[in-house]
């Protein structure tokens, strides 16, 4: 009988100056973890050698230098480079940055080769890795680069999902890059990740308003009158159970969030203050939209914490285990698309030759 292929799950190393490196060698310290997946993490087998015995870890790895070799049951490392890096834990640096670019890049060009099925990236410093080559706020942006499809930052876990308008803007610019076409483009990816990732059939999706009370009938600015409040009428026209805007304040405190699948929030500070001071160390970040599966650890590089052996590794646990399930959800859902298209086929087919027919 032949043994089924286990996912072959890609990470992105990070800052190497924050905990990412100490998370995911963590957590594929337990070999447990290798039977959920084979884990390809893209960095060199230097710098893990050396990493592992800073955090004092038993785990075994194999070197490799090309992602598609990977081997079952092995923690396998993609050597990206060569050569020594300078690690100074803490500390932003330009040249670590680098690093985080050439194993994000790596990652990301075995996704598109499909070599590796999902990737997960530990954090990166938004300042350090800025360069002729990565000249963006942050990962999502980058993939939406690469990958196809629109990309959407949903913050999730098994009771709260939070989906992003806009997500690394600056507020003064809020009200201007809300627009009904955003809006309607971003409950589309939404409603379209509920039903194919987390099997939901009919989404029950909340929306925050833009302003503080929604806008108070105006008072407070116009933009929910003018701009919120028709996009959802137009999107509940469709058929789509959207609901709102509901002010943020309280939206929350009321635990008004458990009434719905997902929330959009209008801007970053929006939904992930509510979301972090929820879940805080167990959610996951996963970039909707795309054509391929990217999820990570809900929180950032922690200079402060970073080389001192005591970063929380659930999150990034969480995030792996995530990416796995979603990968799972989403070929199953395109499998009975499939299978309903090829139906609906031979139905029409049929019905052309009985029309003929008669």
């Amino acid at each position: 009988m032949k043994q089924v292929q286990k996912i072959k799950l890609g990470i992105s190393i990070g800052d190497l100056n924050g905990i990412g490196s100490e998370i995911v060698l963590k957590t594929f310290d337990d070999s447990r973890m290798l039977d959920f997946c084979t884990p390809v993490i893209f960095a060199s087998a230097k710098i893990i050698t050396f990493l592992k015995k800073q955090y004092k870890l038993s785990l075994n790895f194999q070197g490799i230098d090309d992602p598609s070799k990977a081997i079952d049951g092995k923690i396998n490392v993609m050597n990206v480079w060569k050569e020594n890096v300078n690690i100074n834990f803490g500390e932003e640096d330009p040249e670590v940055g680098k690093y985080a670019f050439l194993s994000l890049e790596a990652a990301t060009a075995a996704l598109k080769n499909d070599d590796i099925d999902v990737l997960v990236t530990a954090p990166i410093n938004k300042s350090s890795i800025q360069s002729e080559n990565f000249n963006f706020p942050g990962h999502t942006d980058y993939l939406a680069r690469e990958l196809e499809g629109e990309s959407l930052m949903f913050m999730i876990t098994d009771t709260l999902k939070i989906g992003l308008l806009t997500d690394h803007v600056a507020l003064k610019d809020i009200a201007s890059v809300i627009t009904p076409e955003l809006i309607q483009k971003k409950i589309d990816i939404i409603h379209e990740t509920l039903k194919q990732d987390f099997r939901i059939q009919k989404p029950k999706i909340a929306v925050l308003g833009i302003n503080p009370h929604s806008g108070d009938n105006g008072v407070i600015g116009k933009e929910d009158e003018e701009i919120l409040k028709p996009t959802l009428h137009k999107i509940r026209e469709k058929g789509k159970l959207v609901y709102g805007p509901y002010s943020a304040d309280s939206f929350f405190g009321s635990k008004n969030y458990k009434n719905f699948d997902a929330v959009v929030a209008s801007y970053h500070d929006q939904g992930l203050i509510p979301f972090k001071t929820l879940s805080f160390g167990n959610g996951v970040n996963f970039t909707a939209g795309l054509n391929k599966v990217r999820t990570s650890p809900d929180h950032g590089t922690a200079f402060e914490i970073a080389g001192t052996n005591s970063a929380n590794i659930n999150s990034f646990k969480e995030a792996v285990f995530k990416a796995i399930e979603i990968y799972k959800c989403r070929k199953e859902y395109r499998k009975l698309t499939q299978n309903a298209l090829k139906k609906q086929g031979r139905k029409d087919t049929n019905k052309k030759l009985f029309t003929k027919d008669n």
